[in-house]
């Protein structure tokens, strides 16, 4: 017998955690390996994820609702092996807090200075200095769980030194504008707990806002006839396919066609080089009563408008019913957000990142509109709005890329294939 450690998984490119929504399993059930054992939420996905042992469940480590680093441990599963390893089992037997002090001069802490990306945000956030703490985790690695037990506490003062908190007193500032205080509760006011869901759009969305030099910049397109052509075959495509042609499918299919011929844009920044993508797989946001998600249509570029069209049905479909999977989620090069399914007008994008840009389509309107004639004529107008990381991108290839995808949707009449 061997005790196995299940760690979290990673769901999807930049992925660096993951919340527990809900246990499927309990300890002492018995699993075989690819067993869902647990629903997990990131700011990308909600999956199940697959059991990678066969054996008996003895410790949920993660609790329902905590949010663990990729790689950190979530639950122990006992399994059967031919041969017997005592060394495993002895290590398995030293990563395990020990009850009896005496023991404490023999524990292993050779992960003691490993800290996760949650672990370090999470002592920065609320000052605790991590070299006071005594960590749970295999090798005295100090887990997210035991950061979370000592703010819990209230205790996060005394793990500090005075000499600690003497360096730390001039960031009291900064701390305080990352923890902002709760405001004070009214009669009639709600409190909203905050989702694993919630939690991973807010972590991410600041994460992009933080790190990404945002600049912005809209073009108006006069889709007239693309208006008119969308609607004059809508009936007759929605009979004959069995789903909506929506003037989103053209918009995506122009883009799509519009970073083939500017390959800049389907960048993103690595640090010290720009990682320009060969693969073009637009990622489109879909919204729910509470949460956002982010699918992705793979090689959009090389697919017609109807076969976009049917994409964006089957993928919206998915969120609605809770069966999007990590696969839908993962290798996204560049969004566009049809802010104007809501009605909004102009709106400046938060990019997803690590994309370079991200494309707002705006609600269509009647305007009026001067023509090269001089006249004054009544013409369907949206407002394309571009949110580029200026790290990577520059205003003039995304202002030329944004006047091709208006040239091509300004071109799209009856003489356009949709097939």
């Amino acid at each position: 017998m061997a005790i196995e450690q299940m760690a979290m998984p990673q769901l999807g490119e930049s992925v660096t955690e993951g919340t527990i929504s809900k246990w499927l399993v309990s300890p002492g059930d018995h699993v075989n390996k690819y067993d869902p054992i647990a629903e997990v939420m990131t700011d990308k996905v909600n999956a199940e994820v697959p059991s990678s042992f066969t054996g008996t469940i003895t410790e949920l480590v993660g609790e329902e609702g905590q949010t663990l680093a990729v790689g950190e441990i979530i639950c122990k599963i006992e399994t059967e092996k031919t041969e017997t390893q005592e060394a495993p089992e002895r290590e398995e037997e030293q990563s395990t807090p020990a009850n009896n002090p005496s023991h404490d001069a023999g524990k292993d802490r050779s992960n003691k200075a490993r800290y996760s990306p949650a672990v370090l945000r999470l002592a920065g956030e609320h000052g605790i200095q991590l070299e006071q703490v005594e960590g749970t985790g295999a090798g005295g690695r100090i887990t997210r769980k035991d950061i979370q037990k000592i703010i819990d506490s209230g205790m996060q003062q005394k793990t500090e030194t005075p000499k600690a908190a003497a360096v730390q007193a001039p960031q009291e500032p900064k701390q305080q504008q990352k923890q902002a205080p709760a405001p004070a509760l009214s009669a009639g006011d709600i409190e909203i707990p905050v989702t694993g869901v919630r939690k991973a759009i807010a972590a991410n969305m600041h994460k992009s806002k933080t790190e990404i030099p945002h600049a912005w910049t809209m073009m108006e397109v006069d889709v007239t006839n693309m208006t008119a052509y969308r609607n004059s075959i809508k009936d007759s495509f929605k009979q004959k396919e069995g789903f909506n042609l929506t003037f989103f499918a053209f918009f995506v299919k122009a883009a799509a066609q519009a970073l083939k011929e500017f390959p800049q844009m389907n960048s993103m920044w690595a640090g010290d080089k720009i990682v320009q993508k060969k693969d073009i797989n637009i990622s489109i946001a879909v919204a729910t009563e509470d949460s956002l998600f982010v699918p992705v249509i793979k090689h959009a570029d090389e697919k017609t408008i109807k076969g976009i069209a049917r994409e964006i049905t089957d993928l919206a479909k998915k969120v609605r019913d809770g069966k999007l999977t990590a696969d839908d989620m993962q290798g996204g090069t560049f969004t566009v957000n049809n802010t104007g399914s809501f009605g909004s007008v102009q709106s400046m994008g938060i990019i997803n990142h690590p994309q370079a840009a991200i494309l707002q389509v705006e609600s269509i309107v009647k305007r009026p509109v001067v023509m090269n004639n001089g006249m004054i004529a009544v013409r369907d107008m949206v407002n394309l709005c571009l949110s580029l990381d200026h790290r990577v991108l520059d205003g003039l290839v995304c202002g030329r890329f944004l006047g091709r995808v208006k040239e091509i949707l300004e071109n799209i009449d009856e003489n356009t294939s949709v097939y």
